[in-house]
């Protein structure tokens, strides 16, 4: 079987999200043919390149969606096998092709600005109707036209928008939309729309392959959905956290848009959502978590099957026996065991390190002698890269009299560390570097670091984000997030 695997900032680069997911499932298939269709996120992740395919991939075509709106979209070069694309500006539309756009987006932003009647299923209704008409009327006209970089930024878009805020149905927050704020949702729905114009839709490619899997929903579905449309592809969607959840939560505070753009842009991820999920043959979820939020945007659960990600257990083998032996010579046997608490994972505010931070400040008014060890980087953009210098600030604030940085002996009690140097080189030593671990976060998925810790026979103490609950199966103690009493409580019950 040849399969056309499709991911969004993931496999094959370096930095990707799942990558190590998508290379073990291409790699446990050796039966079957892959290519690879990727989208990149940002230059800082091209430019930390891939990771090594296994000879299963014979053909990878890539499309960054973070380029300046120049009206093209460039992919990699050659290597071996692995195809290039270019996706050359987009032509000029006749007076045929105009009135195709402008009948194809009004129908699509209208079902983006107009609700649902109270009661209607999802993928069910005028509103689900419109909205794959437009989606799938625009993705044709891209197809036959070389795209629609520029249509979607013109002045035409602008007007059609407007329009759809002030037609009869829609909402009080999407009427009260101003000029900015269609010009803001325009840019943002071109971006949302980029694979619509990737040049991935002919016989030798997508049209080529048995089978798309998606290696998550949103964008990366998206070439999915025109393969089926087009070509009759089964379409294949694994999801292992929610990115309509993702959508919102940024939406809501991770956005410097007002309230109007921010509805405009969660109808728009709720509506794609729930086509794809009633498009695709078949929806894995990695959890029960996302599964249940899959239901609520109208996946079937008939079409649903709860695989969770595997995970290689006998790294972290050696240091849940040395956990054994640390229980039975005492607390005083290790300088950095017991009384030291560790995190492990990307910094960024989704982790939620501040609360962290001011619970440690309580968990030290109880065990003075108590440690934090904080084990990563932050993850890529600046947003990130702010976070953790305001992590390093509070820290700095909330422990004035002692120095922070390295772990050293006699240091800042809260130290911020990356694995690979000579005290800590490997992932499982990072847990094994303290008694108890914590997972701070206000959104989670599957929580990697919990399974991890759990193999290293380490304790836990995490918020009740995700599929937390669902995966430490009683064996942690839980609290609700962004509750730093809370959290430093549960910290103190198992350090004492």
């Amino acid at each position: 079987m040849r399969i056309g695997l499709l991911t969004d900032g993931g496999y094959p680069y370096a930095t990707g999200e799942s990558r190590l997911w998508c290379d073990r499932l291409v790699r446990g298939l050796p039966q079957h043919e892959f290519d690879l269709f990727a989208l990149s996120r940002s230059a800082r992740q091209e430019a930390q390149g891939w990771v090594q395919l296994p000879y299963q991939v014979s053909r990878v075509r890539t499309a960054p969606l973070w380029t300046p709106e120049d009206g093209t979209l460039r992919g990699s070069g050659e290597r071996g096998l692995l195809a290039r694309l270019v996706t050359g500006g987009e032509q000029s539309y006749g007076r045929r092709d105009r009135k195709r756009f402008t009948e194809h987006l009004t129908a699509l932003a209208t079902a983006v600005c107009t609700p649902d009647r109270a009661g209607t299923e999802a993928g069910e209704g005028p509103g689900a109707e419109l909205f794959t008409a437009g989606l799938y009327g625009l993705a044709e006209l891209a197809r036959e036209r070389g795209g629609l970089h520029l249509a979607l930024r013109s002045e035409t878009t602008v007007r059609i928008l407007e329009a759809a805020t002030r037609a009869h149905g829609t909402g009080r927050t999407v009427r009260s939309a101003t000029v900015p704020d269609h010009l803001a949702f325009a840019a943002e729905l071109e971006r949302a729309l980029r694979p619509l114009s990737l040049d991935w839709y002919d016989q030798e490619s997508l049209g080529a392959v048995d089978l798309c899997h998606a290696a998550s929903g949103g964008a990366a579905a998206l070439p999915g959905l025109l393969a089926k449309r087009f070509f009759g592809v089964p379409l294949l969607v694994t999801e292992h956290g929610v990115p309509l959840r993702a959508h919102y939560l940024a939406a809501a505070s991770g956005t410097p848009y007002g309230a109007p753009v921010r509805a405009l842009l969660a109808a728009f991820h709720g509506r794609l959502a729930t086509e794809i999920y009633r498009q695709a043959a078949l929806v894995t979820p990695g959890n029960t978590h996302v599964r249940r939020w899959q239901q609520r945007c109208g996946a079937d659960p008939a079409r649903q099957r709860t695989v969770y990600p595997g995970m290689a257990a006998e790294r972290f083998g050696p240091v849940g026996e040395d956990a054994e032996r640390l229980g039975a010579a005492g607390e005083g046997a290790e300088a950095d065991g017991p009384d030291t608490l560790v995190w492990v994972g990307r910094i960024e505010p989704a982790k939620d390190l501040i609360a962290l931070l001011h619970a440690f400040a309580e968990v030290r008014r109880a065990r003075p002698d108590a440690r934090l060890r904080i084990f990563g980087a932050p993850a890529e953009g600046d947003e990130a890269t702010t976070y953790l210098a305001h992590c390093t600030a509070l820290a700095a604030q909330l422990f004035p009299d002692e120095a922070t940085g390295a772990h050293t002996e006699g240091s800042s009690p809260v130290t911020f560390e990356e694995i690979g140097g000579p005290e800590i080189p490997d992932l499982a030593e990072a847990y094994g570097a303290g008694g108890v671990i914590v997972l701070s976060s206000t959104v989670e998925g599957f929580p990697v670091s919990l399974v991890e810790a759990m193999f290293c026979g380490r304790a836990t103490v995490s918020t009740d984000v995700g599929a937390v609950v669902e995966v430490i199966g009683g064996t942690g103690l839980v609290v609700p997030p962004r509750n730093p009493k809370a959290l430093a409580d549960a910290c103190v019950a198992l350090l004492r």
